[in-house]
């Protein structure tokens, strides 16, 4: 039930210390959490550090509320075209054409992008959902 919640394309929170909390697209493989940054972000000069993610949702028509919270050791890996394009399909879909030119940059000019890796330690998933009646609350 988590890997098909995580493969949605949500906006999932990364907390590190300080404490810094960012929004983040993530690709979720192998029991991983992907996330893409490169010099634009402080992000990986802070890693490796001990980080938390949540990844959730709240739908009031139809009272899903569901979230993931993961923690864990993340660290800077190098970054691989093939895998970055399956993020960025995931969350703009597959004509690159449509994307923004910075995303398309990513995957084919020069802006030194790196993964932030994250393999939870500690992964928890909660259905705090509500039954509606009569119509949205």
């Amino acid at each position: 039930m988590i890997d098909a919640f995580l493969a949605r394309p949500l906006t999932a929170r990364l907390a590190t210390d300080g404490p810094t909390i960012r929004p983040v697209w993530y690709l979720w493989e192998d029991g991983a959490f992907w996330i893409l940054s490169g010099p634009w972000s402080r992000l990986p000069s802070l890693l490796p550090a001990r980080v938390a993610l949540s990844v959730d949702v709240c739908e009031l028509e139809t009272g899903v509320v569901r979230q993931v919270l993961a923690r864990g050791a993340a660290e800077v890996r190098p970054f691989d075209v093939a895998r970055g394009r399956r993020k960025l399909v995931r969350y703009l879909g597959d004509d690159e054409e449509r994307w923004d030119p910075r995303f398309r940059e990513y995957l084919y000019g020069d802006v030194s992008a790196v993964w932030v890796y994250l393999r939870p330690s500690r992964l928890v998933e909660k259905d705090l959902g509500y039954e509606v009646r009569g119509g949205r609350p």
